[in-house]
């Protein structure tokens, strides 16, 4: 897409991600701005992790299964152009976490059946869905991957936005546990891009989240649980050293 106001960097595995993406979608909405939905793989960022050691133990499934999906719109990409990638997005996350309750959504992700339902869902071709098996497309998703990071360091997580890219405004989040309301969307990019755009601003981050508010992982509560998460897995879930 040319001349996007925003670049949104995704992983459709990241359940943060998709929420702070439906949260770009209402301020895209309520503004002139234009979005281009571009690529950034969890799998590709910590390739050089443990994951045996550094993460919970389904992590490598699912950021595996990030990567397969990534495939797939690349592929689509490709032959369609960027227009594609928003709706298939919202095809594989929104099946994802949109759905009802379920411990074992994860044992889907990535499938071949669960990315054919997708691509079928927004009116693409089911022969797309064997380039999550091909991992030459791993090439390009790896360097959209190191563009998000050459923006905003590497010591980052998904989402990333560019803000008037490519010399705009690049930071990783925000990391957001619930989607915002439409009146509260605008007002909290407006705070964000603000405080983004201070020369000397660097960070601002604290580890306690809200449980994540997605109809997958349990009833939406207006109250919901706080956990302390590190380099983006839950603390309480990580194996012991």
């Amino acid at each position: 897409m040319a001349n996007a106001d925003i670049e949104f960097f995704f992983d459709p595995v990241c359940p943060f991600a998709w929420i702070t993406s439906r949260w770009i979608v209402k301020v895209q909405e309520q503004t002139d701005y234009e979005v281009e939905w571009r690529f950034i793989a969890l799998r590709i960022l910590n390739k050089d992790k443990n994951y045996a050691t550094d993460f919970p133990p389904e992590y490598e499934h699912g950021h595996t299964a990030g990567l397969r999906m990534l495939r797939v719109c690349a592929a689509v990409r490709e032959d369609l152009g960027s227009d594609k990638i928003g709706a298939l997005y919202s095809a594989f996350s929104g099946a994802t976490f949109d759905a009802e309750p379920n411990e074992e959504y994860r044992l889907a992700l990535g499938t071949i059946p669960m990315v054919t339902e997708a691509l079928e869902s927004v009116g693409l071709s089911a022969h797309y869905a064997s380039a999550a098996d091909d991992a030459s497309w791993d090439a390009i998703i790896e360097a959209e991957t190191e563009l998000a990071l050459s923006r905003c360091g590497r010591d980052v997580g998904t989402p990333i936005i560019t803000f008037q890219p490519p010399d705009g405004l690049s930071f990783f989040g925000p990391v957001i546990s619930r989607i915002p309301d439409d009146a509260d969307a605008v007002p909290l990019w407006n705070a964000v891009t603000t405080l983004a755009a201070y020369p000397g601003f660097a960070e601002m981050k604290r580890s306690l989240r809200e449980t994540p508010q997605l109809r997958v992982f349990g009833e939406l509560s207006d109250n919901p649980e706080f956990e302390d998460w590190q380099g983006g897995a839950r603390a309480a879930h990580l194996p012991e050293s």
